[in-house]
């Protein structure tokens, strides 16, 4: 399903109609209704397409496909979609249009983009977990399953492909989901594009690129500024990010792809949450604590991937990617002075120097058997992780918010090596059957080397292993209806953000976490009907064992344990559709129930040393809406005069594990305009945006079970964004 014809923006207006009714009534109609006849003999494959469904993805296969003849819902979104009309710095800002997928900016840039997909990943109060990300098939995700998007080059990017459900589990561990963004490649004449963007709380984006051919070799180089003083006091950023791809013809069949990509974020401000008196009152006010500690991170990243695909005889194909990089993080933390005297302490600033490489050998055939048409993929799979973990108190003297004593001084290793094989055939013109089976290990070491009584050393190994399958079947109702069902499980290790404070207060990590187990199924509708309309409804159901749980949260550390058993489940719903020839409505609609179903015992205070609070079962999964609901009526053609009205609705968010805060339920509207020149020299986009047009009270993200209360995160009030892009072709 390719989201997003010119901007990528839209949702469902909300209906209190019945998820499951709305799926049966897809599921009962009688052929007639949906493009079949009663007694059609079974035609080939090829006019069982739609042919108007051009859509091709790789993710869910590992080879291109269109993405209508896939048992799974997956999503892809286009590169326009990301940079054009938009701040073009969050990746959030073109996934509106992806049901079962909630992309919350924080408006908080210390931390990343909050992302989950069907509830997955929702726990996160930093960084992405739960869901897998790639960029240019390159890990943005560590072993340990816990991820960043802060790198990703938006002005650089040809498409976004996004997998939910059962056919995730086949990328390993830490599996809710699949993200991964494609650079384009260089064009065929050569293109120079920039571009800025400027609006309120001083922000300011700018960008600049080439593409090109140069005889066996295309390119893509961009480059991207970004800095804001922020909607929130204390909250200032700054963003230099650089994405290049070069696409090397080698003989007649082979191909070598070499990414190279930099990132930096210097001392960005952390306003952290606040708490619901203070969203109350003064949204854009900071937590006390971070301008005492004066709160901040700051990010360098460099990475270097190389990708050589070879055509071999008889539809065969050897690929083989390798990659390398370097990520620092520094981070001063607010933890109190007086916390920190215990010899057990491991300080509040937190340094970071992480090496990390992996590589992935794959081999493909497709070809045909009895005349029906396979896909067979093998492939080995490795990455490592090594990281210098330093900590130090927050303090010298009486002067806060600086680099003090050294409190922790430890080596951790994480490495994973998988095996996977699927398959893909259609034994008959109606059915596509898929099915594939990984095996992974991942490995944690940690070599302790801040000994210093009564502080012993803490030094300590784990490993977790799991056999994920999956399988799924297509059926070609008709031309224009495709029905399809898939089952899969998936597990999730804790990472070593998780296994690093344990709950009693002690040192070293918290080797008594487990891995979270789920069993994933789906059953969904592909719909095709007539030559400009597109729907697609899923309904899915997973249930999870050990789930990974916040045991404590102060001082913004969090502590982790395995609860018992948790279930998410709900209904997608996507449709787009032209209206008239220059009009067209997008809708996507999530509803999406997520609740513990066991009983389990959590804590309240810091150090927990026995947990006496009791979640119920029946406690809703905090951080998850019940429904989130999207829409964007757009009008304008490849040049001329473009407009937009977007609307949004999330249902309230239970904030913690006891469900005693919710933060409210909002409804967002945007409003956009533009103008295109087009010429033989290229194409001129001028636009102005205006979000938040009512300007709503609203909480842009939760903090999950932050145990000091402040939970919430505050989205802007009306704010306002104008800016150009120009493609030059010279």
């Amino acid at each position: 399903m390719l989201i997003g014809d010119r901007r990528g923006r839209g949702s469902w207006l909300r209906s209190r109609t019945s998820p499951t009714l709305l799926a049966a009534m897809v599921v009962a109609m009688p052929p007639t209704a949906l493009g079949a006849e009663d007694g059609e003999p079974a035609p080939d494959r090829q006019a069982m397409e739609a042919p108007r469904t051009e859509t091709v993805t790789v993710t869910a296969t590992r080879v291109s496909e269109n993405a209508f003849e896939i048992p799974a819902s997956i999503d892809v979104i286009g590169g326009q979609a990301l940079n054009d009309g938009t701040l073009g710095v969050n990746l959030s800002e073109g996934l509106g249009g992806v049901p079962g997928l909630l992309a919350r900016d924080r408006q908080n840039y210390a931390q990343d983009t909050q992302i989950s997909i069907r509830g997955f990943g929702s726990r996160a109060s930093f960084g992405i977990r739960g869901v897998r990300l790639y960029l240019d098939g390159i890990p943005a995700t560590q072993p340990d399953g816990a991820g960043q998007v802060s790198h990703f080059n938006l002005a650089t990017a040809e498409r976004v492909e996004v997998l939910r459900g059962p056919f995730s589990t086949l990328y390993g561990n830490s599996s809710g989901g699949v993200i991964q963004m494609f650079t384009a490649d260089g064009t065929a004449e050569p293109r120079l594009s920039g571009g800025f963007a400027t609006g309120s709380y001083g922000t300011l984006r700018a960008n600049l690129g080439t593409r090109g051919t140069l005889g066996r070799v295309d390119y893509n180089l961009g480059y991207t500024h970004f800095e804001t003083d922020g909607y929130r006091d204390h909250s200032r950023a700054e963003r230099e990010s650089f994405n290049g791809k070069l696409n090397v013809a080698v003989a007649d069949a082979g191909r070598l792809s070499l990414v190279l990509n930099v990132f930096d974020s210097p001392d960005v401000l952390d306003p952290q949450g606040l708490s619901r008196a203070q969203f109350e009152a003064d949204p854009r006010a900071t937590a006390g604590p971070a301008e005492t500690f004066d709160t901040r991170k700051s990010v360098e990243q460099r990475q270097l991937g190389a990708v050589y695909a070879h055509a071999l005889a008889g539809g065969q194909e050897l690929r083989l990617a390798v990659y390398g990089g370097n990520r620092k993080v520094e981070q001063f933390l607010s933890v109190p002075t007086g916390a920190q005297g215990s010899p057990f302490s491991q300080g509040g600033v937190i340094d970071l120097d992480s090496q990390y490489s992996g590589a992935d050998a794959r081999w493909s055939w497709r070809n045909t058997v009895a005349g029906r048409p396979f896909t067979l993929i093998a492939g080995l799979n490795h990455d490592a992780l090594s990281q210098d973990r330093l900590a130090f108190e927050n303090f010298v003297g009486e002067t806060l918010g600086v680099r003090g004593k050294l409190r922790r001084d430890e080596v951790n290793d994480i490495d994973n090596f998988d095996q996977y094989i699927q398959l893909s055939v259609d034994p008959h013109p109606r059915w596509n059957l898929m099915a594939g089976v990984r095996r992974s290990r991942v490995e944690f070491d940690s070599d302790d080397r801040y000994i210093v009584a009564p502080n012993g050393d803490d030094s300590g190994t784990a490993d977790f292993s799991e056999t994920t399958p999956v399988a799924g079947a297509l059926y070609r109702w008709s031309s224009n209806v495709h029905l399809y069902g898939a089952y899969g499980r998936g597990f999730e290790t804790p990472t070593f953000v998780e296994l690093a404070y344990r709950p009693d207060g002690q040192p070293g990590l918290n080797f008594d976490l487990g891995p979270a187990v789920t069993d994933n199924a789906e059953l969904g509708a592909k719909l095709q009907l007539g030559p400009s309309m597109r729907g697609q409804i899923a309904v899915f159901h997973a249930d999870t064992e050990d789930e990974l749980v916040v045991a404590t949260n102060s001082g913004g550390r969090s502590t982790f344990q395995n609860a018992g058993q948790t279930r998410r489940q709900g209904v997608e719903l996507q449709i787009q559709t032209r209206l008239m020839p220059h009009l067209s409505l997008q809708g996507a609609a999530t509803w999406l129930e997520a609740e513990v179903r066991q009983t389990y015992l959590a804590c309240t205070g810091v150090p927990c040393t026995e947990p006496t609070t009791v979640i119920e079962k029946g406690n809703r999964l905090p951080g998850i809406p019940e429904w989130h609901l999207y829409t964007a009526l757009e009008w304008g053609a490849d040049a001329g005069w473009q407009a937009g009205l977007e609307a949004r609705y999330l249902d309230a968010v239970p904030v913690n594990d006891v469900n005693a805060e919710s933060a409210p339920s909002y409804s967002l509207f945007a409003l956009d305009g533009g103008y295109v020149f087009r010429g033989p020299w290229g194409r001129l986009h001028a636009f102005v945006r205006v979000d938040n047009l009512f300007d709503e009270h609203y909480a842009g993200s939760v903090i999950v079970n932050d145990g000091n209360g402040r939970f919430y995160e505050p989205g802007p009030e009306r704010n306002v964004l104008a800016g150009v892009r120009m493609d030059w072709d010279y």
